[in-house]
């Protein structure tokens, strides 16, 4: 078990939001009803979502099928003639709710007590490759496919989000702490520019990637849990499994190194 006991001068808000990734694996039931401008956070945004969203389905009604496999990400053609069909008239579902895969396991949202959720649902967003920032309570998110990294006709999806969004995501977590749990590759959709906290998982020695993402999901779960609302209440947070080594700073950045232990 780990506790975090660490004198630090911090010099952050006084509230909580934590940055994190989507998923490749979603679920596919929902709600019969399109996302609209009421759907996620930033509805004075939701034009330059719906950019986005059109210039994705206009690409796939035209595409072939080597374009589909590789704008999804497989070969398999019944993945690829369900997801070739039209976005918005797609069921849709609850942010969390939707995501699928590693992180989302061990998160157990589903699990959570209706406090615990509503924590989750206020103070996690999640920045999708497609819709871009959600917040995990914002209610109209599809089931949609797009593999990681992939452009439309070389447009490059993270960059418009990050010229049209950066504004009102500055505004929006300007007086509050951050912890940053997202994947490199979601780091490049908005870059922060005010003290945040993040974290790095060793096992061995060695950095891990599979793990991380579980450990992701399982500090999610015990900062739900203990309603933690500043880097200070989470530096005094068990966690399980955990052995903190250091905290690097760099700028900005601070970054706590985990040892997972057995």
């Amino acid at each position: 078990m780990l506790n975090f006991q660490i004198k630090i001068k911090l010099d952050y808000g006084e509230i909580m939001k934590i940055l994190f990734s989507p998923s490749e694996a979603k679920f596919k039931d929902g709600e019969n009803k399109s996302f609209d401008k009421d759907s996620f956070i930033f509805p004075e945004l939701f034009d330059k979502r719906l950019e986005i969203i059109n210039m994705y389905q206009d690409y796939i009604n035209d595409a072939s099928k080597e374009q589909l496999e590789k704008i999804f990400g497989t070969k398999k053609d019944d993945v690829i003639s369900y997801y070739n069909d039209d976005i918005f008239k797609r069921s849709t579902k609850k942010v969390i709710e939707r995501y699928d895969g590693v992180a989302f396991d061990y998160l157990k949202y589903e699990q959570l007590k209706d406090d615990e959720k509503k924590y989750i649902d206020e103070n996690v967003m999640i920045f999708s490759n497609l819709f871009g920032p959600m917040l995990c309570g914002d209610t109209g998110l599809p089931d949609y496919k797009l593999k990681q990294g992939e452009n439309i006709n070389g447009f490059k999806i993270e960059n418009f989000y990050k010229e049209n969004f950066t504004e009102n995501l500055n505004e929006y977590l300007e007086d509050e702490d951050i912890i940053d749990l997202r994947a490199g590759f979601y780091e490049k959709f908005y870059k922060i520019n005010k003290p945040y906290t993040t974290m790095k998982f060793i096992k061995d020695g060695k950095v891990v990637s599979h793990w991380a993402k579980a450990y992701r999901g399982i500090i999610l779960n015990e900062m739900a849990k203990n309603n933690i609302q500043t880097i200070e209440e989470f530096l005094n947070m068990e966690v399980n499994t955990l052995k903190i080594e250091e905290i690097k700073e760099q700028k900005l950045k601070k970054e706590i190194v985990f040892s997972i232990i057995e």
